[in-house]
């Protein structure tokens, strides 16, 4: 599992309080129990902190898009990371 996306998943383990969560890059939000609007802010939160970036709304928006997955949600956070070096 690629290295972001292994972070990335105990980051959503944590939020959602569930040692059980597994994803994969084509993991959706619906698949994961109790992801509503109010856990999706919490999770973009969580991952800020987590990796020490900033989303803008329109980015934090379109993750919870039809079609988006953790897969594009790993690309977002690479570029990120890439800028900040």
């Amino acid at each position: 599992m690629d290295e972001i996306l292994e972070r990335l998943q105990a980051v959503l383990r944590e939020v959602f309080g569930d040692d059980e969560i597994v994803v994969t890059e084509a993991t959706t939000a619906d698949q994961i129990d109790g992801w509503d609007s109010l856990m999706h802010v919490n999770l973009i939160i969580a991952v800020e902190k987590r990796f020490g970036v900033k989303f803008a709304a329109a980015e934090i928006a379109a993750l919870k898009s039809e079609g988006e997955n953790l897969g594009n949600f790993c690309q977002l956070l690479s570029r990120k990371l890439a800028a900040k070096r």
